[in-house]
């Protein structure tokens, strides 16, 4: 993802519905009725783009032990949150 650790943070308990756990320096974890999940962000290289440099981390994402249709709207939900708008 091309995303700052602290605006990924920021969206982390939207896109999970719930407030994580940590569970590591960079890994996070939870928990409903329906599934389980935990994430794990890997600092990148900056991409360059001339001038412009972002910030980019490697996302593993593990999503476990859901009821059926439960891990499609967790996906859906996290794709929401993280979804990126250009102009």
């Amino acid at each position: 993802m091309t995303i700052s650790r602290g605006e990924f943070l920021r969206i982390l308990p939207g896109a999970t519905a719930g407030v994580p756990q940590p569970a590591g320096a960079d890994e996070w974890c939870g928990a409903d009725v329906a599934c389980g999940w935990s994430v794990r962000i890997e600092p990148l290289p900056d991409l360059a783009l001339g001038a412009l440099h972002l910030p980019r981390h490697r996302v593993r994402l593990r999503v476990d032990g859901c009821e059926p249709g439960a891990r499609e709207r967790f996906l859906a939900r996290w794709e929401l949150h993280f979804r990126r708008g250009g102009g």
